[in-house]
């Protein structure tokens, strides 16, 4: 082969795509440039694999002259008895491999392993892992991605899942399933839960895209001062009301324990240490989140709605049956565990101010301040504003805080979400825990979570503030496979060729919607309704990040392939 090419025939114009999809042992090419059309201009098309390198080697002449160059062929297991498949299309040309096993068998994962060969292979984030990772380090500052800035006053060392904040329905989970009756008790205690809930110092919760951490733990930032209620912060003792006291009492006879709110300000790795060791004997109550369990002079702090509920109940003794021995037996997520009857609580009781919730507080009881990188219809709430965090130094988007009534950040948190933010400098080194997410990454991850609890492969992601539709987005296959690159030339042979990798993705069609007119927009709502489309919404920097994303990734395959049903064709990476 001609080792001399002209510059109107310099191979690196021409762009490599490999895609493979799951479960199908078929490894497929694009080959394409701007200018060529293969069907018309390449005459004696020549394709051989050089299986010891790793290269495909393409030639074919034009007028005259041999265009030849190198593709990388990544790891995958080819079939090297079964022929090459290869033909020249309009804008590009297409080779196919047989592969010995599609790209996501087990086997080959295994052997992706072996070969330390996780990034390409990686599967959706895990919370458990995340926790564990950053629990092991002792102390974690976290800095913003772009600039590096330290943005924590401290190491934090306390870590913890983000607990649910739908508190109707943990009320219903613990006291709704049961034969006997509790009277106001839960509705009580569900406000108490609600009206101590704050980011506390020193801690930090996580979900699956973001890390909350209260806002007196970052460095530099300053938040609107809180109006209104002046019971934002206030530590109510167990003498102020005493109508869950008696309840409990009552109904629990002569054991003298009372339940009582906290919003003691602990240390989550002490606090886990103080329930850890606590053993109660004798009929004990169900350790609520938000309340702590006295009996003589041993007080058991409250955990502030900050832990798991696996923290609770871990040395709670259980016992099988329902009603019997005049005790109820309640689910507690992990265990079973049971609490004096209270049926006998007189039903002329009045409902006092301990059923009430604080104004500030009544966002929690509907879930309103859950996950806020995708956010879901059952999220969102007029009374509740959501507010952008940027850095401080380069003033780039690191998250955002909820706003209401004068409170800023309304539970005390700020969201950071991980894909802009490190766990240690330099930033997405080996060390950087946060490393591997990126937005795209993150919002694929809760794309497919939403494309499997709704069925549905249809979405409309919407903006937070105008609720306007401003992406469409079609699922087409969850499960490809693909890695693209720039062809090489034959004149250096003798260095070695970097080796690639194939790298999870999915394929979706996309329309971005965001200068749609009137009358364009009410054709969106109408695809909406007729498709059941799923519905979530974002802060529109990271929609607008998105779209360039996918329109910049339309560049991975010939013009040919770019449309589908008059809609954009475009991957995003898992």
């Amino acid at each position: 082969m001609s080792s001399e090419l002209g510059t109107s025939e310099n191979p690196r114009k021409w762009r490599f795509t490999w895609e493979a999809q799951s479960h199908i042992p078929t490894l497929r090419l694009f080959l394409f440039d701007q200018g060529t059309k293969p069907c018309i201009q390449c005459k004696n098309l020549k394709v051989v694999l050089n299986f010891e390198r790793s290269l495909l080697l393409v030639s074919w002449f034009e007028e005259e002259t041999e265009i030849s160059f190198r593709v990388p062929v990544p790891r995958v297991l080819v079939d090297i008895e079964s022929p090459i498949s290869f033909r020249a299309m309009e804008d590009h040309i297409e080779v196919k491999l047989v592969l010995l096993l599609p790209v996501d068998h087990h086997i080959v994962s295994n052997f992706n392993s072996i070969l330390n060969m996780s990034e390409a292979t990686s599967q959706l984030f895990s919370m458990d892992s995340d926790i564990k990772s950053l629990s092991s380090r002792g102390g974690v500052h976290f800095y913003c991605k772009s600039c590096s800035t330290n943005l924590t006053k401290k190491p934090l060392s306390s870590f913890a899942e983000m607990p649910s904040i739908n508190w109707r329905e943990v009320a219903d989970n613990w006291f709704g399933a049961c034969c006997c009756s509790f009277g106001g008790i839960s509705e009580k205690l569900v406000a108490r839960y609600a009206n101590s809930y704050s980011c506390g110092e020193e801690s930090c919760l996580l979900d699956a895209t973001s890390v909350i951490l209260c806002k007196d733990d970052l460095v530099g930032f300053e938040f609107p001062d809180r109006d209104g209620d002046q019971n934002y912060e206030s530590e109510p003792d167990c003498t102020e009301d005493d109508s869950i006291n008696e309840d409990m009492q009552d109904a629990g006879g002569n054991h003298g324990r009372c339940v009582c709110p906290t919003v003691k300000k602990e240390k989550m790795s002490d606090l886990s240490g103080k329930l850890n060791s606590l053993h109660i004997q004798k009929e004990p109550f169900v350790d609520i989140p938000g309340y702590e369990i006295i009996e003589k002079e041993i007080t058991v702090p409250s955990l502030v709605g900050m832990v798991p509920v696996s923290y609770f109940s871990e040395n709670v003794a259980s016992a099988p049956g329902c009603c019997a021995d005049n005790r109820i037996h309640v689910l507690n997520h992990d265990k079973e565990v049971c609490m004096p009857d209270t049926s006998k609580i007189s039903k002329e009781q009045k409902v006092t101010k301990a059923s009430e919730v604080l104004a500030n507080k009544k966002s929690f009881l509907n879930g309103f301040l859950g996950n806020i990188f995708m956010a879901r219809s059952y999220n969102l709430s007029k009374d509740v504003e959501w507010i952008k965090f940027a850095c401080p130094q380069c003033s780039s988007l690191l998250g955002a805080y909820p706003c209401a009534d004068g409170y800023a950040p309304l539970d005390g948190g700020v969201r950071l979400f991980k894909c802009y933010i490190s766990t240690c400098l330099p930033v997405c080194e080996s060390g950087d825990l946060f490393r591997k997410y990126t937005l795209e990454r993150m919002f694929t991850s809760q794309l497919l979570e939403s494309a499997k609890d709704e069925l549905s492969f249809r979405t409309v992601v919407r903006d937070l503030r105008t609720k306007s539709p401003v992406l469409q987005i079609v699922l087409l296959n969850p499960n490809s496979w693909c890695c693209t690159g720039y062809c090489l030339g034959t004149e250096d042979t003798v260095d070695p060729v970097a080796n690639i990798n194939l790298f999870p993705a999915i394929k979706v069609l996309f329309s971005d919607c965001s200068y749609r007119t009137e009358s364009q927009i009410r054709m969106i709502e109408e695809w909406v309704t007729k498709n059941q489309a799923d519905e979530v919404y974002m802060l529109d920097h990271l929609i607008s990040e998105l779209i360039v994303s996918l329109e910049a990734a339309m560049d991975m395959y010939p013009p040919s392939y770019t449309f589908l049903q008059g809609l954009p064709l475009s991957s995003l990476p898992r």
